[in-house]
């Protein structure tokens, strides 16, 4: 039956895809960021919180993109599901407050119904960030039922067994010497044609829209899937943030960690530029071989990469093939993008890189 639909409708919904595309245009993107921003500054509560932290005490996980699933074909979580549970164990015990930032369910291609029954022990995990009071949930294009439908909080109730806001944003200014620094987070679609327009228009894309092409699977044009989206929508969000000289941004959506504004490929080159100025032959052995590897996940390099501000970062995703995931800490005055991933049947996280918030507001 499915294979019919997808005959039947494979052009109409590429048609409609291309005509309602979400492919990211800075101006729009530049004026949603914007807005969401001022919101949050202006009336704290209703579109985003506003939670200010000590530099050397303020303790933060962020994940975004896990995707929950009902563990069948389509199902990217589920290879990840184990790396997920370690971390939010251990960033419980050690008092963390998780920032969920989005795509959290995948309410396209499931029901709530599927999500909520095979997905009992994440919610478990999140439910005792909650019992803390430190858990944040943030809504994505992907899960945007939580923003739009009026039973969303009667269902997120049932789930975690208390009330649970959902926010599309949430700011966190630290003071650094005599200047604050605002770590802006939110899911990353704004300004996205299909996810980001009027209520109708939302509520269109997550209850028929979206639910259509996760049953017919069918792909569209979007930064997840999409290399070229990737790196063009992460330009935009970059270019918007590198106006500011107090505001870092943090974002999900492209499932393509970036850390200082530049992507994994970006920071080899980078690298590789270090090595050879210092005449580091094995290092340079090593990057080339790893910028080979890495190459063809990235459609180009930004022009700009070795004089970019560090102020966009991307927590990439909990849902990779290999049920790797990565994330954001901020701890002890640091930043830093880390990988949990299976050795040897456990779970072991790893610091790909970090930089003292210090350093991030000086560069600024």
């Amino acid at each position: 039956m499915r294979r019919f639909f997808q005959w039947l409708l494979l052009r109409p919904v590429m048609w409609g895809t291309k005509k309602f595309s979400s492919k990211p245009e800075q101006d729009r993107i530049f004026k949603a960021l914007s807005k969401l921003y001022r919101n949050i500054i202006r009336e704290p509560g209703k579109k985003g919180i506003i939670i200010p932290f000590e530099l050397n005490s303020g303790k933060f996980i962020i994940f975004s993109d896990q995707h929950k699933g009902a563990r069948d074909g389509a199902d990217d979580f589920a290879n990840a599901e184990p790396n997920y549970l370690a971390a939010l164990d251990y960033y419980n015990q050690n008092s963390f407050t998780f920032i969920s930032l989005g795509d959290n369910e995948e309410l396209w291609e499931n029901t709530l119904a599927q999500v909520k029954k095979f997905n009992t022990a994440t919610f478990e995990a999140e439910k005792k960030f909650l019992e803390r009071n430190a858990f944040i949930k943030i809504f994505g294009n992907h899960d945007l039922y939580w923003a739009n439908d009026p039973l969303a909080s009667f269902q997120l109730k049932g789930i975690y067994e208390t009330d649970v806001k959902i926010y599309e944003g949430i700011i966190l200014p630290v003071s650094i010497g005599d200047r604050t620094l605002n770590i802006f987070c939110t899911h990353g679609h704004q300004g996205d044609a299909q996810s980001d327009g009027n209520w109708f228009s939302k509520f269109f894309v997550a209850r028929i829209w979206g639910p259509l092409q996760g049953y017919l699977r069918i792909n569209p044009n979007t930064p997840a899937y999409n290399n070229e989206e990737k790196t063009l929508h992460n330009d935009i969000m970059y270019k918007w943030s590198a106006q500011f000289n107090d505001i870092l941004l943090v974002t999900g959506h492209t499932h393509q960690p970036v850390f200082e504004s530049l992507t994994l490929l970006e920071k080899l080159y980078w690298e590789m530029q270090v090595a050879k100025r210092d005449k580091n032959e094995s290092n340079i052995k090593r990057l080339a071989q790893e910028i080979k590897t890495r190459e063809k996940e990235f459609a180009s390099v930004s022009v700009d990469y070795l004089t970019m501000k560090p102020s966009y970062f991307n927590s990439g995703c909990c849902c990779f093939s290999d049920g790797d995931i990565t994330g954001l800490e901020i701890e002890n005055g640091f930043i830093r993008l880390i990988k949990w991933k299976l050795e040897s049947q456990s779970s072991t996280r790893t610091v790909l890189d970090e930089i003292q918030l210090q350093e991030v507001s000086r560069q600024l």
